[in-house]
């Protein structure tokens, strides 16, 4: 009976000492959960690839004692992401990695109610895309746009998206960094400008909404770092980049992205020694376009691009990647180091697309299984193409033959005679005849160097 009473005696103390603290307390975190969730949705995504009947490291050994590898074949592949309304229509946006290429998008809401989608544009390099619900007549709550450029290291960030499937997951934690910089996994250039934040982004996140403490959206969740190289790094696009390209994405389902009209190398140490430069690093202007921004604003060959406004750059990728951030007719300043000297240079982007239109548009090659176009100065800049190289570039490939996307087909040879190609007519008059069993080689340009892809052409 003692023990009892002691034992109500040593509660009662504990309770008086410690009381509980902060009764009425409520984070201001929960509310911004409560505001925005119901506006945030899982995106489920069914995708048609090719996949070849072999490991890639098996294929080597089978060419040697059996030949050319039959073709491979289509198999349809799901996979999962997140996303955010941005508009009471139903219209949502995500990466571009998550849905391009869709066979078939639907999307779940915090109630548990699903919908079919449909893509409406995007852009690969920057990885954006919008997605519109297919319901008529139906209002849908939706999330406002930030301010990422007055984002402050320090601040709050909240991610909300489906990490491994576990739908509606939030996790919070700090700006902890900006203007970040990091390559991208297929190694196709660099992601820019990011947002870095210390809260937990996964796979599944992709697409969904960093937040600040006000529910606005400061970004969407894009890339994370890999866990066994380290951990709470994730990344995430700034809001102010993708308001830049939203209208046109809407009205004409791409990005219009901006053209400098320079080609470039990356600066070596060894180079700029030869060159006699201060700078180790940064893009060498190798050639600059006649009538084009770089020329309007004095950009001349052997200059070094060392910054666009307080971007450094270090690559010629970095460059390209950081441009094409911009819209035409943006304006940016280019610290240059010109002759051992640093100088600032105020440029005025012109638009890729204009200078598409001065070439003829992009063609199915379907016996290739790519669709090309005749090279233009954007074409020049962005894939470091050499004036003296001519032929025709490669948009878009399903892989079949080994072709990537920016290789320059030059030359075609089959059973033995060649073929030079300079437009896209001279590609297809050549593979019009390709008949199966026919030896092929194909003579392209791929990052910076010339090399053979060669096949027994089955269709």
């Amino acid at each position: 009976m003692k023990k009892f009473f002691l034992t109500i005696a040593v509660a009662l103390i504990l309770t008086s000492v410690f009381p509980y603290v902060n009764p009425d307390y409520e984070s201001p975190i929960v509310n911004v959960v409560e505001a925005c969730a119901p506006a945030v949705v899982k995106i489920d995504v069914v995708k048609t690839v090719k996949t070849s009947f072999f490991d890639p490291y098996f294929e080597q050994f089978f060419k040697k004692w059996f030949g050319e590898l039959p073709p491979g074949f289509e198999r349809q592949v799901a996979s999962l992401g997140s996303g955010f309304i941005f508009d009471p229509e139903g219209y949502i946006l995500t990466n571009y990695h998550v849905v391009g290429g869709a066979d078939n998008i639907t999307v779940t809401m915090l109630d548990g109610s699903k919908y079919d989608a449909e893509y409406i544009g995007g852009d690969e390099e920057l990885d954006i895309a919008v997605i519109k619900i297919k319901a008529s007549d139906k209002k849908f709550p939706y999330l406002e746009f930030g301010d990422s450029d007055k984002v402050k290291i320090g601040e709050w960030a909240i991610a909300i998206g489906n990490p491994l499937g576990f739908q509606h997951t939030v996790t919070v934690g700090v700006v902890s960094a900006t203007n970040r910089r990091i390559p991208k996994p297929d190694g196709s250039g660099y992601y820019v400008g990011l947002i870095q934040t210390d809260a937990a982004i996964n796979p599944g996140n992709s697409g969904g909404p960093l937040l600040n403490i006000h529910g606005e959206v400061i970004g969407i969740n894009t890339a994370i770092v890999n866990p066994q190289e380290a951990v709470n790094l994730g990344f995430a696009i700034p809001i102010n980049t993708v308001k830049k390209f939203l209208d046109t994405i809407l009205t004409q389902k791409k990005v219009e992205k901006a053209y400098l009209g320079v080609t470039v190398m990356t600066l070596t140490e060894e180079t700029a020694k030869a060159l006699g430069l201060e700078s180790t690093s940064g893009a060498l202007i190798t050639s600059v376009q006649k009538g084009s921004p770089a020329e309007k604003a004095g950009l001349k060959e052997g200059d070094v691009i060392l910054k666009v406004d307080d971007q450094d750059v270090r690559s010629h990728e970095e460059l390209v990647s950081i441009i094409h951030t911009y819209k035409p007719g943006d304006t940016a300043v280019l610290t240059i180091e010109r002759k051992g000297k640093i100088m600032k240079v105020q440029v005025t982007f012109g638009s890729s697309s204009e200078e598409e239109k001065t070439t003829t548009g992009e063609e199915k090659i379907d016996a290739l299984g790519i669709t090309v176009s005749n090279i233009t100065p954007a074409d020049r800049e962005t894939y470091s193409i050499p004036e003296e190289i001519n032929g025709v570039i490669v948009k878009e490939s399903t892989g079949k033959f080994g072709l990537q996307k920016g290789d320059v087909i030059t030359t075609v040879y089959v059973n033995g005679k060649r073929y030079d190609i300079n437009s896209v007519g001279d590609l297809k008059k050549v593979t019009s005849i390709v008949k199966n069993g026919d030896y092929i080689a194909l003579y392209i340009y791929r990052n910076g160097a010339k090399v053979f892809v060669s096949f027994i052409y089955q269709r």
